[in-house]
């Protein structure tokens, strides 16, 4: 399996340290526009509260929702609409997610992972596959998370390994569990599936904060 670089008992703040030098060395390298996709969530919005007060060419960077719930943008349980409130405020574009999108090669990939090892919406029952046509699927998650219990909409596989960096914020001994039996090669769930298709994907380098 891929050597992924783990950090440790990192903090809020130190994750946006990292995503702020991620994202600096990005916008240095590209005369144009830097696109990334992040999670909803709990675990990533105090971190985006931390790293929008941070100087960098926000106007330069598109942020694309990982996946979200087929709800409107001002539903409590809608990412996009979250993500764009924190991040357009500073000047991002946020891109919400169409069933016909093309999405670009991101400079970054944020994925959470599910103590089922489901990674944006791609959850187990899904059958995610690292050659799927489509960059853009809607989904229904079976058994529907009680606490969200909405079809959802999500990059693919093809699409989310299509990036220069990805990050993964794994909280909790039973998914950082999860997450390890997947770079060790011991299930097929889909964090397995994407970790395995990250092999073949030359110069993706991917850090684990715990």
């Amino acid at each position: 399996m891929r050597q992924i670089t783990f950090n440790e008992a990192a903090d809020d703040a130190a994750i946006a340290d990292w995503l702020e030098t991620e994202l600096r060395s990005a916008l240095r390298a590209n005369a144009g526009r830097v696109a990334i996709a992040v999670p909803g969530g709990s675990t990533p919005f105090p971190i985006f509260e931390v790293l929008v007060g941070r100087e960098l060419d926000f106007a330069r960077i598109d942020v694309w929702p990982g996946d979200d719930r087929v709800v409107p943008e001002d539903h409590a349980a809608s990412n996009t609409g979250k993500i764009r409130a924190l991040f357009e405020r500073v000047g991002a574009r946020v891109i919400a997610l169409e069933p016909d999108a093309a999405p670009p090669r991101f400079a970054l990939v944020w994925l959470g992972m599910g103590a089922d090892g489901h990674i944006a919406s791609l959850f187990p029952n899904t059958d995610p596959q690292p050659d799927d046509p489509q960059a853009v699927r809607r989904l229904t998650p079976d058994p529907l998370p009680p606490e969200a219990p909405f079809d959802r909409i999500t990059l693919t596989m093809p699409a989310l390994l299509d990036c220069e960096r990805m990050i993964f914020v794994i909280r909790g001994k039973d998914k950082r569990a999860v997450f390890e039996a997947a770079v060790a090669d011991q299930h097929d769930l889909p964090i397995a599936r994407l970790l395995r298709a990250a092999e073949n994907r030359a110069g993706l380098a991917i850090t684990c904060f715990t």
